[in-house]
Parts: structure tokens; C-alpha cells; sequence
């Protein structure tokens, strides 16, 4: 009896086994239910050759073949529709019947074709891409060959003599419409200068020998220059005096503009300021900035009440980066709505602005400038221990934009809280010195923040300044700061980049693989071209004047 049982069970097992067998043959044997195909990718970023696109997708198995749109325009309109078997793709003349555009951004994007046309893929954006430049003797104009009205064009003297200029306008990008009559170049020169242009404006020049196209180069007019004859200018271009910029605002009424003259060198002035004033140059070629020199610094009167103190298209340079500033009052009762540097070259000071006494300013402002050597005191030193019935000096809001610093020994340093702090599309390299701080906050409890946060956006971080050439190169973050809010977004710094202690939160270490010498081109003499074609950042992070342009 008890082997039947036994048999009986064993019968019962066998069977249970071999319906999940048989299940298990069949999952085996499912087919599943076919879905839409995977967006094409690229192999690689698109390129381009003279006036050709290159794509270079990965080949979808499935698919059958492609679709490819390509436009000018984001896609508000499609100039081209291709239809490919291939993932390999050069869109050309004789793909799509006509010449591309040169230097011209382009749009691409791509579809995946299935047998069956319900599985297939959503339309990828492939990106953009940009056509070469027509083969050309024309030079890239640099940012000092445009004014207002005006554009100095220059070429390489090769083969016959350029003789003429014609001016289209910026999307006339066949070069059919000249704006005005031409413009004849006498001799066999190298440059000629364009006018009767419109400021604000995008036009083509392009050069000619004879009625042979020789190259064109697309130029962007600045806005109107400043009326020297308007009221409160006070134009100081015809006076080569050194103390004209000095002698000027010491006679100048509230709220005056100095006019200076590029490539001229003035004395910075040392009278205390007490109204508000503009220093900035007039438009004109060339690369030399108008410079305001000391060996000492500008100061602040007591007492005064200033709106804005303004310097624009300068370079400020001392003489001692171990001893001079561009301000550095020690006084009562100031306060300062605004202190700029626009488009400034800033350089050999131990500090840009250091402030002691009871010293406001609401403002403080670097834009689109290059800052260099400059010592401990470093972009901003609030220099007084706060009281309780004394606020003492301090600085509300502080903004650096599309800027690049370098060689630097220290950051923001600030006995006092600060409303907020800006950090946007700048690049630093050699900053601060090894060991120093970025950011300090250093005025005790209730006196050690920045209430309103710090942001840190689009901006790429060598690393610190290793003036002993011990190859140490590590700083520290912060100091204070236990309650700020910190937002960090789109940041990069280099492999060789790192905090020895303060650790800025959220802030990225080392997110980029290499060090700052092979990032940029030439960090020593302020080259920071993108020497790494390869670095993710290069579109969209740090100073825009070195980002690779599409």
C-alpha cells in the first residue's frame, strides 16, 4: 500500500514537471508584439566639409530606410527632404540639386523608416551644424573692426590686387543685392575701411578683383555711439594730457560721461569721488583699449551719496599688483548704487575694489572683461568687522558675467553679508592662489552669508594659482556661508582642480577628464580658445568670447 502511494505521488510530480516544460517551450516560442524603432543617433557629431553636411548615423537593423530634414530656420520651414537607405550621408549638390550656403548654420534631423509604416521612429534632432567659409582671402573680422557706421575690412595680399568693396545685407546670403554702390580700393592694399553702414545692423562685405569674388565676411555694426555734443558728454579725444580724464571729472556736473580716445593713456583719478560719473571710450579700430593708470588708487568722499560709477571699454592697470587699487576708500557715509566695468581690461592691483569705513554699495557689477594678476585683496575685500549699530561696509549684490579671470590670488572676501552672488558664463583659471578662498564670508555669526544665495551657472573652473611652480594647485571654497543656498548648474572644472577644504555644495570636481593646459589653448597668455575640440562644455559654458561658435 505505501508503494502505491509512493508511485502515485512520483506519477503526480512528473506530470506538474511536464506542463511547465511545456509552458516553458512555449515562452520560448512567443512572439512578441512588434514596436516603433529607436530614434536614430550619430557616430559622431555632424561635420562639415567646404560647403557640405556629413552625417553619420549608427545603421538601425531594422530600419529600411531614412529620412534626413535639414533647415536654416529651426525648422519653421525644411529646405531639404531627403530620402536615404544609407546612415552615411552627405548632403551636397549632387544630393539635393543645388550648392549649400557657406558659413551657414544648419538643422538636421532624421526619421527611421520601418517596413511597416506605423513602427516608424519619432524624428530625432541630430543638432546643428555649420558650412565653411568660402575659400577666401577676406580675414574674420575681429570685434575691433566694426563701429557704428563703419567696418574695417582686411585680407591676405595673394594673386591680383582687391579693388572693390560691395556691402549686402546680412541674409542675402547669395549676394545679389548690393546695399549701395561700390566702394573702390586704390593701390594693392591689405585693408580698406566701409562706410555709410547703419549702426545696429548685420550686412556681408565682400571684396572683388575686378568682377571676380575674391571673399566676404558677415559684420554686425555696433549700436550708436554716444553724441560727444550731448548734454553732459564731456569729450576729452583731442586732449593728450595724462591728467585729462582727472582734470575732467573734477569739473565734471552729476551724472557727466568722460569721452576718451582708444590707445591713449590717462591718469586714474585720486580726488575723492563724490558724484556720479561714466568713463568710456568713444568707438574705433584697433585693439588698444583707452587705458586709466595708477600707482595708487581712486577714493570715495565721505558722505557721498553716488547713483553710478560707470567705466566702459577701459583698461585699468596698476602699477604694483602688490599695493594699488581702482578703489579703496576708508570713510563714513557712502553709499554707491552701481559700480561697473563693461567690456574692461582689469589688471596688476592688489585688489579691484577694497572698502573700509561705513561703505555701501548695492551693485557691483564685472561684464563681458578680462581680469588678470591680481593680488590677495582679489575682486572684492569688504575690510571692517561689522557693529551692532554700524553696518559697515559691505556689498549687496554682486554679479560677474561673461567674464574671464586669471591669475588671482583671491576671491570675494567680506566682513558683512551679501544679498546675492552671480557667477554667469565666465571662465577662471589660476584663481585663487593655492590655498586661497573663493569665497569668504567672514564677519562672525548673523554676519557670514549671502541671504539670498549664490548662483553658479554656463562657467568652467581651472585650476588654483601655483605662484611657487610646487605644482600644487588645490584652494579652498568657502568660509562662512552655513546657511547660504548654493546653485550650481552647467558647471565644469578641470582633472586638476580641487578643493582642500570648504567645499562649495553641489559644485563639480573634476567633471572634466583633463587638466586646464589641455582645455584651453594657452591659460598663461590669456588664450582661452578651446584647445580640446572634444570638451562637452565648449558650446555652452564659460566666457562666450572663447566658446566654439556654431
Amino acid at each position: 500500500m505505501n508503494l502505491s502511494k509512493i508511485n502515485i505521488s512520483r506519477l503526480l510530480l512528473l506530470a506538474v514537471f511536464g506542463i511547465l516544460g511545456f509552458t516553458a517551450c512555449k515562452e520560448d516560442e512567443m512572439v512578441y508584439e512588434q514596436t516603433r524603432l529607436f530614434r536614430p543617433v550619430l557616430n559622431e557629431e555632424l561635420f562639415s566639409e567646404a560647403n557640405t553636411i556629413i552625417v553619420n548615423m549608427g545603421n538601425l537593423r531594422q530600419a529600411v530606410s531614412y529620412t534626413l530634414e535639414v533647415s536654416r530656420d529651426t525648422f519653421k520651414t525644411v529646405d531639404y527632404l531627403i530620402e536615404t537607405d544609407t546612415a552615411y550621408v552627405v548632403v551636397d549638390k549632387n544630393l539635393v540639386g543645388e550648392d549649400l550656403f557657406w558659413n551657414t548654420l544648419y538643422q538636421v534631423r532624421a526619421t527611421a523608416r520601418a517596413a511597416d509604416a506605423q513602427y516608424d521612429s519619432k524624428a530625432s534632432d541630430l543638432g546643428n551644424v555649420r558650412t565653411q567659409r568660402f575659400p577666401s582671402i577676406i580675414n574674420d573680422p575681429s570685434t575691433y573692426d566694426v563701429i557704428d557706421i563703419a567696418a574695417r575690412v582686411t585680407w591676405v595680399k595673394a594673386g591680383a590686387a582687391v579693388t572693390s568693396t560691395k556691402v549686402f545685407a546680412g541674409d542675402d546670403l547669395k549676394l545679389t543685392t548690393p546695399l549701395m554702390p561700390e566702394q573702390p580700393v586704390e593701390g594693392d592694399l591689405a585693408e580698406t575701411v566701409v562706410t555709410g553702414l547703419e549702426p545696429d545692423t548685420q550686412y556681408q562685405i565682400a571684396i572683388y578683383s575686378d568682377d571676380v569674388l575674391r571673399g566676404w565676411a558677415a559684420y554686425t555694426t555696433l549700436p550708436a555711439d554716444i553724441d560727444p555734443n550731448a548734454p553732459g558728454v564731456i569729450d576729452v579725444r583731442e586732449n593728450t594730457s595724462l591728467s585729462a580724464v582727472a582734470d575732467a571729472v573734477a569739473t565734471a556736473p552729476d551724472g557727466a560721461t568722460i569721452l576718451v580716445k582708444k590707445g591713449m593713456t590717462y591718469d586714474l583719478p585720486s580726488e575723492a569721488l563724490d558724484k556720479s560719473i561714466t568713463i568710456r571710450a568713444a568707438y574705433g579700430f584697433g585693439a588698444d583699449k583707452a587705458k586709466l593708470y595708477t600707482t595708487g588708487n581712486w577714493n570715495i568722499a565721505a558722505g557721498a551719496q553716488i547713483d553710478h560709477i560707470r567705466f566702459v571699454d577701459l583698461e585699468l592697470r596698476g602699477a604694483d599688483y602688490t599695493g594699488d587699487y581702482v578703489f579703496n576708500p576708508n570713510a563714513s557715509g557712502i553709499r554707491v548704487g552701481e559700480l561697473l566695468f563693461d567690456n574692461c581690461e582689469i589688471g596688476t592691483f592688489r585688489g579691484i575694489l577694497r572698502i573700509r569705513g561705513t561703505v555701501e554699495i548695492d551693485q557691483y557689477i564685472i561684464r563681458n572683461s578680462m581680469v588678470d594678476s591680481i593680488g590677495g585683496y582679489g575682486l572684492l575685500t569688504t575690510d571692517t568687522d561689522p557693529k551692532p549699530s554700524d553696518p559697515t561696509a559691505r556689498v549687496n549684490n554682486i554679479l560677474f558675467e561673461n567674464s574671464t579671470f586669471n591669475k588671482i590670488q583671491g576671491g570675494i572676501t567680506s566682513r558683512n553679508n551679501s544679498n546675492s552672488v552671480t557667477i554667469e558664463s565666465c571662465t577662471f583659471a589660476n584663481f585663487p592662489a593655492t590655498g586661497g578662498l573663493l569665497l569668504r564670508y567672514r564677519g562672525g555669526e548673523g554676519n557670514n552669508n549671502v541671504t539670498q544665495g549664490v548662483k553658479i551657472y554656463n562657467s568652467v573652473f581651472g585650476h588654483g594659482w601655483d605662484e611657487a611652480g610646487a605644482d600644487i594647485y588645490s584652494i579652498r571654497g568657502i568660509e562662512g556661508l552655513e546657511t547660504t543656498v548654493f546653485d550650481v548648474i552647467n558647471v565644469f572644472s578641470t582633472a586638476d582642480f580641487s578643493f582642500a577644504s570648504g567645499p562649495i555644495p553641489g559644485f563639480p570636481i573634476g567633471n572634466y577628464s583633463k587638466g586646464q593646459n589641455d582645455l584651453w589653448v594657452n591659460p598663461n597668455a590669456n588664450d582661452f580658445n578651446f584647445k580640446d575640440g572634444g570638451f562637452s562644455g565648449k558650446y555652452t559654458t564659460g566666457d562666450p568670447r572663447w566658446r566654439v561658435k556654431l
